[in-house]
């Protein structure tokens, strides 16, 4: 070996290997929680999956249904049918009112309202000497129940009418009543204003001298 050429270098030694460490953990996905969360690096370390979302977004609805879709619509309750109540509890009401209307009847027929001194005067009359439409209504009420038809009309014929129109409506009460059908009263505006007027003309009328046969 020629004294000019260096000797050769000695073989370069590897390096130690670096120590081990657990890698980072990656962050929840915000629907996930649970075990779910966990599998987050697992899915990470997918190159198809980090490099294509659309084909891993997929590839997931391929294998089942997503984890955070919304719970199905429960379906609404069905309403429970009408019950009607014990058929005592539906005739107490019409009964109640017939009953209090006989009882007003049977207590005006025996006390004669012809005789003065038993029931108070109207005080329209009194003060202006003119006819009210319920003036003479009593002295009809007490003809009506000792049957005499032409002086209950004479004192008071929409009295009259007024009884006849309470006798069909407790029918009509009553009937609903045993068949369970509830009864409500709802009269139409055209109708109330109806028998408003019709009540008007007869207490303008009866006043007049062409109606004296509707005064009492």
């Amino acid at each position: 070996m020629d004294a000019t050429t260096p000797p050769p270098a000695p073989p370069l030694s590897p390096p130690p290997p670096a120590p081990y460490a657990d890698p980072p953990p990656l962050a929840p996905h915000a629907g996930l929680s649970g075990p779910q969360s966990s599998a987050g690096p697992a899915s990470s370390a997918d190159p198809e999956s980090s490099a294509d979302p659309a084909s891993s977004a997929a590839r997931a609805g391929h294998e089942g249904p997503a984890l955070c879709a919304a719970p199905p619509h429960s379906a609404a309750p069905a309403p429970a049918p009408y019950a009607p109540p014990p058929l005592r509890r539906r005739l107490l009401a019409p009964l109640g009112a017939l009953a209090g209307a006989a009882a007003a009847f049977a207590y005006v027929g025996a006390v004669d309202p012809n005789e003065p001194g038993h029931y108070p005067v109207c005080p329209l009359l009194r003060y202006t000497g003119l006819y009210c439409p319920g003036c003479g209504g009593l002295r009809s009420a007490h003809a009506f129940v000792h049957g005499d038809l032409a002086a209950a009309l004479g004192a008071n014929a929409m009295a009259v009418a007024g009884y006849a129109a309470f006798a069909v409506f407790m029918v009509f009460w009553l009937v609903r009543a045993v068949r369970g059908v509830p009864v409500r009263l709802n009269p139409s505006p055209a109708l109330l204003w109806a028998v408003g007027g019709i009540w008007a003309v007869f207490c303008v009328v009866r006043n007049l001298p062409a109606g004296a046969a509707l005064a009492p």
